[in-house]
């Protein structure tokens, strides 16, 4: 299981943990909670240029469609296609099976970013 003190977090909700010089992004449990029963998700190319705060994709639940943004500037290096088929996966495993998109970024962009203690206080501790 992910460390989920390891990790950053955008106020949109994503994850964010860092390989070098790739960052891992998916949605937190919190936003998946809210969301409800996911059955889309709609994630940038391979290749795309993708900017911090700017929508990056889509994810569709049964309750409503929610947008992906990036936490982080990057070039999308790699995206979850196990997701794209089992977009269940984003629900059931948000920290592991369940990621979206990869980035090649600069690694201090990641500096900006809330810790697991801010963004449990952004939430109310609900996640």
């Amino acid at each position: 299981m992910t460390d989920l003190s390891t990790l950053k977090y955008s106020p949109e909700h994503e994850w964010l943990r860092l390989e070098g010089d790739v960052a891992v992004i998916g949605i937190t449990d919190y936003a998946a909670d809210k969301l409800g029963d996911i059955v889309f998700v709609d994630l940038p190319a391979v290749g795309a240029t993708v900017v911090a705060g700017e929508v990056a994709g889509e994810i569709e639940s049964t309750k409503s469609v929610g947008e992906l943004y990036s936490p982080v500037d990057g070039e999308v290096v790699a995206v979850n296609g196990e997701a794209s088929d089992d977009p269940s996966l984003v629900s059931s495993d948000p920290y592991g099976q369940g990621w979206l998109m990869k980035l090649k970024v600069d690694p201090a962009a990641a500096d900006g970013l809330l810790n697991r203690e801010a963004y449990l206080a952004l939430t109310g501790g609900g996640a």
